[in-house]
């Protein structure tokens, strides 16, 4: 599903309607340039699931952890892999141990971290049109894979123990 929004306005309501469908356990994998409305997406995102205070992007400590006032879902995990050199490195700070079924994951720069999110991911695909404008397409897909390497098996590896 491909969808248009006109202004920031729209795209936190965009992510509104989006947290009205969420039960818990979900991974949101954001990708797209810089500015192109994925940390706008994520604070409307929040503001729906009732999370209290200021939510920005979690650039340089990588991982957030947030607290929901929603029925079924009671932490909001926002991680920013932009920093990242790999998957390792998430890895190497737990992140799937906040993967439960009373969470949702919502991770910008998704891309980086491909080979270690599960299939079922959904992924948001964003990009700037005219001076506010912004392109989401919205699916349950994922970018094409990165070519297998050492790091990619030794990831494999790691998540079969």
């Amino acid at each position: 599903m491909r969808l248009i929004t006109k202004n920031e306005g729209e795209t936190t309501a965009l992510a509104a309607k989006i947290a009205a469908k969420l039960k818990g356990g979900e991974i949101l994998a954001l990708i797209g340039d810089l500015g192109a409305g994925k940390t706008t997406f994520t604070q409307g995102l929040a503001k729906a699931l009732g999370v209290k205070g200021r939510v920005n992007s979690p650039t340089f400590t990588v991982m957030k952890l947030y607290k929901t006032k929603h029925q079924t879902i009671k932490n909001l995990v926002h991680i920013d892999a932009y920093r990242l050199s790999n998957s390792l490195d998430l890895e190497a700070i737990g992140w799937s141990d906040f993967h439960d079924p009373k969470s949702v994951v919502v991770i910008e720069w998704a891309d980086k971290i491909i080979d270690i999110l599960p299939k079922q991911t959904v992924w948001l695909k964003f990009a700037v049109k005219g001076a506010n404008g912004r392109s989401i397409t919205v699916k349950n897909f994922s970018p094409k894979p990165p070519a297998k390497t050492k790091h990619n098996q030794r990831v494999r590896q790691i998540k079969n123990r």
